[in-house]
């Protein structure tokens, strides 16, 4: 038997004693009644979904899809991942060692920078290692030599993602070696293209995207073994083109028989894979808007939805656009969070009904770039993370407490 094969039965049979443990109560999945705290909860079914989407394009498309854990790197998850893809990628020495250690296979590496005091490491924990300039590689490409397969990145200049926090193609960008800075011949030991230049987007956007690439970059082909187009590509929402994808990837493949094509998604793994769940704790009101205060807190536990900013779904609940409450609409309120920044809020949301104080206000979709992005800020209570089974029972993988907080300051 091979030793992925082994992994993956050791890792199976401790989520299996992980289910024993902790399984100790069912919910309803509607409703999450009786939860009665924070919690994060995935539903281990509509992860079953995604993986055999990304598994199923990466068969008829032949390429290879891995985890990207900048955006999901719940560990205790990683067996249930080990039945559909065989590699991850990591962005730093922690990610790198969770790749090694946790998922079981060495990690497709990129860093912004890498530093003298983790490159060592790092490269012990990774099969490929992508710098992200020429400057870098010159640094370390000994030290990397004959122990992982070394890349570029590069810069094609053209993303069509319209939040700048998110391009990382926008005008005096930090990442990657634009095509008029690439030498003819490319240094020892190059294999391999990374581009990553998109957010949540279509296939149509790779479409577009590709012709850019392949424009500037295609001359370096066959120099190399492989391409890595990055993250971005959201094959598991509802809209997205997944048969245009496949035919895309079969395209580039018969233009490059020659390179191996690796996506790795972060968002697409975990996406409305599950919410949020949280409860009123008080309702106040000023100058006529009514805010709803959770024990939970945007700054602390949805931290994208003020960095993007994006308007969050919640269960049960209209969003409504604007931002002045309209005294006509019944039941409207703005939600905020229980730490001190005056700007820990959004609205508005319109209920059907008046919300009470411990009833559950959901949170959609919040476990992708949301999990991994959490802080203790203010010491407020750690939402905890659950996986829910298809029979709705809950194993809890991760509950915090003072300690948590405390050894964080240590």
């Amino acid at each position: 038997m091979s030793d992925f094969g082994r992994n993956n039965i050791v890792q199976n049979l401790c989520l299996s004693i992980i289910y024993f443990i902790f399984a100790v109560m069912k919910v309803d999945l509607n409703t999450f009644e009786g939860i009665g705290r924070p919690m994060y909860v995935m539903e281990e079914s509509r992860l079953r979904n995604n993986l055999g989407l990304i598994a199923r394009v990466a068969k008829e498309a032949d390429v290879e899809i891995i985890l990207a854990f900048k955006a999901f790197a719940l560990w205790k998850t990683f067996p249930i991942f080990r039945e559909y893809i065989s590699a991850t990628t990591a962005s730093s020495l922690s990610e790198a060692r969770l790749a090694k250690e946790e998922f079981g296979a060495p990690a497709h590496t990129f860093s912004p920078a890498y530093t003298d005091d983790e490159i060592d490491e790092i490269v012990g924990c990774s099969s490929h290692i992508t710098f992200n300039s020429l400057s870098q590689y010159a640094r370390y490409y000994n030290k990397v030599k004959g122990k992982a397969s070394i890349g570029i990145r590069i810069n094609p200049e053209y993303s069509e993602v319209g939040t700048d926090l998110y391009n990382p193609c926008a005008p005096g960008t930090r990442f990657g070696v634009n095509a008029e800075a690439m030498p003819a011949q490319l240094p020892e030991g190059i294999e391999g293209f990374h581009c990553h230049c998109h957010c949540e987007s279509g296939a149509d956007v790779l479409e577009r995207t590709l012709v850019h690439i392949e424009g500037k970059f295609s001359k370096w082909f066959p120099q190399l073994k492989w391409l890595n187009l990055g993250g971005g590509h959201l094959m598991t929402r509802k809209d997205y083109d997944v048969p245009l994808l496949i035919s895309i990837l079969r395209g580039l493949h018969e233009r490059y028989p020659w390179l191996k094509i690796i996506l790795e998604p972060g968002s697409a793994f975990a996406w409305e894979t599950g919410p949020l769940v949280s409860q009123v704790a008080d309702i106040v009101e000023d100058h006529g808007i009514r805010t709803a205060i959770l024990n939970v807190s945007f700054t602390c536990h949805m931290p994208d939805c003020l960095e993007m900013p994006y308007h969050p779904a919640v269960r049960g609940a209209e969003t409504i656009e604007e931002t002045v409450p309209d005294a006509n609409i019944p039941h409207l309120y703005r939600l905020g969070g229980n730490s001190c920044l005056s700007g820990d809020f959004m609205g508005l949301w319109k209920f059907d009904h008046e919300l009470q104080v411990g009833e559950n206000v959901i949170f959609e979709d919040m476990i992708h770039y949301t999990t991994v992005k959490t802080n203790m800020f203010n010491g407020i209570s750690h939402p905890a993370i659950a996986l829910a089974r298809p029979d709705g029972t809950l194993v809890m993988l991760r509950e915090y407490n003072y300690e948590d907080y405390k050894n964080r300051m240590d």
